[in-house]
């Protein structure tokens, strides 16, 4: 039996980096589940994994997956009653964002934001072409910054034509295995390419059209850096849903709207209507953000409209 990390996913095959180095092309020897959970792929890039292989040179069945210390998971975006595995094993992430070309959106933020404060795990935001910024982009990247500092996130500025930012995400990098992610079109692939020359990774312009990005990873995978450690880049996000999670799991992950919840006169307070409600209260005097609030209550009232739809869906 062999032992290797899962490098890249596409589908049914998995590519595999053995103990010996040597890269193998693997497929799963029967069904593996993860906590109950209904997943559209039950293995992940990051997972280490135990595979024998087979009488072809190369090809290999994995027999079973190790233990993870973390994973990320999202709603599928195809199927929306089944979730999407991202990663697993990742010490940080670095979350990609611009303020523009395209145009930020706050809400996509706290969205992503819902897949990694479950296990704590540390997020970067870096803000990508910082070298076409205006004034008054630079005058929201300060509000950004103001409200995710505090909350413990860090914030580096990064342009690829400058190269603003690149030490400081290179000693960020050394030694860690590091998801990176972003919406299409903020310049994942270009930021990755600019740390690590010679990849290659496939860039795109802005759709004149429509102004978004164009996906240009179709796969999840991991790639060695010469400084050490290591990066899984993924497919560029255009949405996230949550249909798979409660009420409470989205204010128990919304960092200050659960620290200001000890307040509240109800222990299930879901902090919209209620009265006495701490969080409100932090609200209307700016301990906390009106739009992190707003988006918070736009996520808890589509998990409602989703979970309507899915009772009612026979009638």
């Amino acid at each position: 039996m062999y032992e290797g990390t899962v490098v890249k996913s596409t589908g049914s095959w998995y590519q595999v980096k053995g103990s010996d180095g040597q890269l193998y092309q693997c497929r799963l020897a029967g069904k593996i589940k993860l906590d109950e959970l209904k997943l559209t792929n039950p293995v992940a890039v990051g997972d280490i994994v135990s595979f024998d292989l087979e009488d072809v040179e190369g090809v290999g069945n994995i027999r079973s997956i190790h233990p993870r210390k973390n994973y990320i998971v999202r709603q599928s975006p195809r199927k929306k009653h089944l979730l999407h595995f991202m990663a697993s094993n990742v010490d940080q992430v670095f979350l990609v964002l611009t303020i523009r070309e395209p145009n930020l959106k706050l809400g996509f933020i706290d969205r992503f934001l819902m897949m990694t404060e479950p296990y704590n795990i540390p997020v970067t935001l870096v803000f990508t072409k910082s070298d076409i910024y205006q004034d008054k982009d630079f005058k929201l990247l300060d509000e950004v910054k103001r409200v995710y500092a505090q909350m413990g996130y860090d914030i580096v500025l990064f342009s690829s034509v400058t190269l603003e930012g690149m030490e400081t995400l290179k000693r960020a990098l050394s030694g860690k295995t590091t998801l990176i992610s972003g919406q299409s079109g903020v310049g994942k692939s270009t930021l990755i390419n600019t740390i690590q020359p010679g990849l290659g990774l496939r860039t795109e312009d802005i759709s004149e059209f429509s102004g978004k990005g164009q996906h240009t990873t179709t796969f999840a995978e991991m790639f060695y850096l010469d400084d050490g450690g290591s990066i899984i880049d993924t497919p560029g996000i255009k949405t996230l849903g949550f249909s798979h999670l409660e009420i409470m799991d989205v204010a128990h992950n919304f960092k200050e709207i659960f620290a200001h919840s000890a307040g509240c006169k109800f222990a299930d307070c879901t902090h919209r209507n209620e009265p006495k409600c701490a969080v409100k209260e932090a609200v209307a005097d700016g301990r906390i953000a009106e739009f992190r609030y707003q988006n918070y209550l736009a996520i808890i009232d589509e998990i409602e409209n989703q979970n309507y739809w899915e009772i009612h869906d026979d009638v």
